[in-house]
């Protein structure tokens, strides 16, 4: 069993221990349900860097990144950095994230919040919306052609945006849908965790230009995102960058500043 198989079946078994406490009928009644979304995609479109800055505090791959940090804190100083958006880790056990994080970021900034998930059912994409995000991420290694259908049309059903990420030309190609706004190539390697930005430049090809494209993991330098500007993308997720210093916000600002 690879890394990601484990979390993919503690996830299922989460996933129907909350649905058998929490019914769809109060994630609906929640006061953030109503909320106006902010489109992740547009802030992409218009912006000249494309950081997608993240709050992580552990990772699998790397254990401790960042346990110190405040999510407020992350929070508004990425939005003083000028980040087109901010992703939160909300599995608890692999990544030490939860959906409290989600709520304390939204309340302490007003940018787009991607809800950074094993998404494996709709209610997660419910709960996302309950919580106040503005974008999911649906993983096309863990899902078919058909779940990726019905969890992206259900996330444009309650006016979130979707990023759908990618390893490889399979993935991609039996997940190009209109119900995805984001396409993401994960430069990480799924069996050897080994990282490289030569697939991201591989894929950009045969991504459909009604997409915007996003490059994740394993971006560190203002060099590499120049050299995948050419390819393409509009969108770079940064991780462990910024989250493994002592004051993510400041490195933030100091890297978007080095970029423009």
């Amino acid at each position: 069993m690879t890394i990601l198989d484990k979390i993919i079946a503690d996830k299922y078994k989460e996933v129907a221990l909350k649905k058998s406490i929490i019914p769809i009928s109060q994630l609906e009644a929640s006061v953030l349900f109503e909320r106006e979304t902010v489109s992740l995609a547009n802030a992409l479109r218009k912006s000249n860097t494309g950081i997608i800055a993240e709050f992580k505090r552990r990772s699998p791959s790397k254990s401790v990144i960042n346990q110190n940090a405040s999510v407020e804190d992350v929070a508004k100083g990425y939005e003083h950095a000028g980040v087109c958006g901010m992703s939160v880790l909300t599995d608890g056990k692999y990544f030490g994230g939860s959906l409290d994080d989600v709520l304390l970021a939204r309340a302490s900034a007003q940018l787009p919040i991607l809800r950074k998930e094993f998404i494996i059912d709709e209610y997660q994409i419910l709960e996302a919306k309950a919580h106040g995000t503005d974008v999911i991420l649906l993983i096309a290694a863990v899902l078919t052609r058909e779940e990726i259908k019905t969890l992206s049309e259900t996330a444009k059903s309650l006016d979130l945006d979707v990023l759908l990420e990618v390893h490889n030309l399979e993935e991609l190609q039996k997940s190009i849908m209109p119900s995805l706004d984001m396409l993401g190539v994960n430069n990480r390697n799924l069996k050897t965790f080994e990282v490289s930005t030569d697939i991201s430049k591989e894929l950009s090809t045969h991504i459909p230009d009604d997409f915007v494209k996003v490059s994740e993991s394993g971006i560190s330098s203002v060099e590499a995102i120049n050299e995948l500007k050419p390819f393409g993308y509009q969108g770079f997720l940064i991780g462990e960058n910024f989250m493994k210093t002592e004051n993510p916000g400041k490195s933030a600002l100091e890297f978007i500043r080095e970029l423009s």
